[in-house]
């Protein structure tokens, strides 16, 4: 039987920042993504695919250095989230339902949070819950370094 503990992490100020930061460039990738996806079918009536894409973060890494800090994984995945809104995009077309175009992220509403948590709980074997709330942390809570 596998057993599974849950922790809450209260990350400092700077913590918190790296989170917030990681999260925006995660943002601009999916809407670039989006655009290039975009423009390339308004121009050439071409569809790019996620595997496209994803080969090009090598580059992109070494275009935009804060990419670095990012783990590949994380941003496969935002990648992997813009595939799969086209794909149900495409499915929905083909059924004659209401499509509903990708959209635009924007920082407040795109989770990439919860795919750095699920990372982090692959390595550590461990359920997290992360509090990026304002106010102030409980005084029992600890920080981990």
């Amino acid at each position: 039987m596998k057993q599974a503990f849950r922790y809450r992490i209260f990350p400092t100020k700077h913590q918190e920042a790296t989170l917030r930061t990681q999260l925006s460039l995660c943002c601009q990738l999916y809407n670039a993504g989006l655009q290039e996806r975009r423009e390339a079918y308004r121009m050439g009536g071409k569809s790019i695919t996620f595997t496209v894409q994803s080969a090009q973060l090598p580059d992109i890494k070494e275009l935009r250095p804060e990419y670095e800090a990012i783990y590949s994984q994380v941003l496969q995945d935002v990648l992997h989230r813009l595939d799969q809104a086209f794909k149900a995009f495409f499915r929905r077309v083909k059924n004659g339902e209401v499509p509903g175009y990708p959209v635009r992220r924007i920082v407040g509403r795109f989770r990439v949070q919860q795919r750095l948590l699920e990372l982090m709980e692959s390595f550590m074997h461990t359920s997290l819950t992360l509090n990026l709330e304002r106010g102030r942390r409980p005084e029992h809570a600890r920080t981990a370094t």
